[in-house]
């Protein structure tokens, strides 16, 4: 294998740094997976499987413990792959993923004179003509870039309509670190495509993909810059929801300008009731607000944690509430196409009626679960969790023995990762959004319930969703039943022709295709009656569950006829 790390169109030339860091991120990956190889194949098939077993949750945490410390020590996108890997709850053990939900960017500021250089030479003058103020400490830093409290100049301020802005500045030299990272990962996914252990359960040239795309999303501040302005049209009239203002007149695709909006931390419970606010009274406006991203727009903020979301008092109080949720940092936004959209909402039903099968079957239409996947232990894992866990608030799960917790953890993730599936991005990015949004719910609220605005929520989904599944099934239906009346009258009148001599066939060819055509009208019959079921189920199910139940489970049978029909007699 070379060392050699491969340039990025348009990168610049490797340098002794880029290739030791390279060269570092490989050897460590490397080892790792020979450790693997190891423990996973090679032990068990000379009878050691036991040792491996015994080993493997210290391994795991051994590993995790160890990439931490890689990701602080080298920045950059390392810290981001493990912040993406804690949500990869489909593919990897506890072990990792909870060693790993707590990495942040513990990385130090880069020293003023190289942000002012970089900033000057992004926005084309110096400092001082293009603001009135910088301030050199800055609010805040991470691994990509860090951000500096200014003020703008009197003239300029006077154009815009405001002052106090956050100069957001990219770390100098993030965009070859961030070239070399990926041709690493790159590397490395590839090596892991011919491992069959993984391959199995994971594309990881895909996911490397779709890790490369959203961060060099999040390098571009012009279009960080571009989420901030379409997430404010999404709220646009909307009294709970407030997005600072871009100052495109300073801002490039390494500096970003905004309206200097820093309130109460979302929280800082104190600060809340200093300013008169309750906090249980933020926690139900907050879910409503990620649900309307996440279900309604399709458009929702990726990373709400508490650094990225205010609660500003408003000076004149109008509506129902005294303030409003600031939403900051755009560059990590998810987009949820119309189809998975209406899976999601189906999920989001499902769950709030805590229906195990349902909030599986959900998943499939989402395009996670392969159609071939055994979910026979899954949706009786999920029946379990509703039944022993849906509708506790947190307050109440702070009773539970924690060895329940621990043991279900346990079945539901060797559940989880023995199926064949592999969440898509945008699907991580949800699961990311309502885990954070979940925990800062929690915290402003340590009695509060998620099921208490999920229910609500999805049962309104429930009735806007209801005409328009109707009508569609209706017509599905109508279709079918057009085709199914007409059909065995075509067949006898084709039959008639052929007894009269009318029409000169092959006999054997004819058979064979009257024999597919009896078999697709017996098929159509199946699925009419199949559509009619489940409508008829849909419908009961709303005032006796129990009888809707039984009717939407009969509904199998029909659609059981009509797919192995056409298998056997494709």
């Amino acid at each position: 294998m070379s060392d050699q790390a491969p340039a990025a169109t348009g990168a610049p030339p490797a340098t002794p740094a880029t290739r030791a860091r390279y060269r570092r991120i490989l050897r460590f990956a490397g080892w790792n997976l020979t450790v693997t190889w190891w423990y996973e194949l090679v032990l068990p098939r000379i009878g050691l499987a036991s040792v491996a077993n015994r080993t493997r949750s210290r391994r795991m945490r051994r590993f995790a413990q160890r990439f931490h410390g890689l990701a602080v020590d080298l920045g950059g996108l390392m810290i981001k792959v493990g912040q993406f890997m804690s949500s990869r709850l489909d593919v990897l053990p506890p072990e990792i993923t909870s060693e790993l939900e707590g990495l942040q960017d513990e990385v130090p500021a880069v020293p003023f004179p190289a942000i002012r250089e970089l900033a000057e030479a992004e926005l084309g003058m110096p400092l001082e003509r293009a603001f009135a103020s910088v301030d050199e400490v800055p609010v805040a830093a991470a691994s990509l870039g860090q951000a500096h409290r200014g003020r703008l100049l009197p003239e300029l301020a006077a154009d815009v309509g405001l002052d106090a802005v956050v100069l957001k500045v990219q770390r100098p030299g993030i965009d070859a670190i961030v070239d070399v990272d990926l041709a690493a990962l790159r590397r490395v996914g590839r090596w892991l495509s011919h491992v069959r252990l993984v391959s199995d359960r994971v594309d990881a040239p895909a996911l490397v993909e779709e890790f490369a795309r959203t961060s060099l999303q999040e390098i571009d501040y012009l279009h960080e810059a571009a989420n901030s302005e379409r997430f404010a049209e999404e709220f646009d009239g909307d009294g709970r929801v407030a997005v600072p203002e871009v100052v495109w007149e300073r801002t490039t695709m390494r500096v970003l300008t905004l309206q200097d909006v820093t309130a109460i931390k979302i929280t800082d419970a104190d600060g809340l009731r200093a300013a008169g606010i309750d906090p249980a009274e933020v926690a139900p406006v907050f879910a409503e607000v990620m649900f309307d991203q996440l279900f309604t727009n399709g458009f929702f903020h990726a990373d709400p944690h508490p650094g990225n979301i205010f609660v500003t008092p408003l000076p004149e109080p109008a509506g129902e509430r005294p303030w409003r949720l600031t939403f900051v940092d755009f560059g990590m936004m998810g987009e949820v196409p119309p189809g998975t959209r209406s899976g999601l909402r189906k999920l989001l039903i499902a769950a709030a009626s805590r229906d195990g099968k349902g909030l599986v079957d959900a998943i499939r239409d989402v395009g996670v679960l392969l159609p071939t996947a055994d979910t026979a232990e899954l949706e009786r894992a999920m029946t379990h969790l509703f039944a022993r866990f849906g509708g506790m608030g947190f307050a109440e799960l702070r009773e539970v023995d924690p060895r329940e917790f621990r043991e279900f953890a346990v079945e539901f993730g060797d559940v989880v990762r023995s199926l064949p599936f592999q969440l898509p991005e945008n699907f991580l990015l949800i699961i990311r959004a309502m885990s954070l949004t979940s925990g800062v719910c929690s915290a402003l609220d340590p009695s509060f319930n998620l099921w208490d605005s999920v229910e609500p929520y999805a049962a309104q989904l429930l009735r806007d969703e209801r005409g328009n599944l109707g009508q569609d099934i209706a017509k599905q239906a109508l279709d079918n039943l057009t085709i199914a009346w007409r059909l065995p009258k075509r067949l006898d009148d084709l039959i008639t022709r052929v007894d009269d001599g009318s029409i000169a066939v092959n006999a054997p060819r004819l058979e064979q295709r009257v024999g597919r055509l009896e078999r697709a009208a017996r098929r159509l019959v199946a699925g009419v009656v199949f559509g009619g079921v489940v409508i008829a189920g849909a419908i009961i199910h709303t005032t006796d569950e129990v009888l809707g139940t039984v009717f939407l489970a009969a509904s199998v049978v029909p659609l059981a006829f009509t797919v192995f029909t056409g298998r056997r007699g494709g």
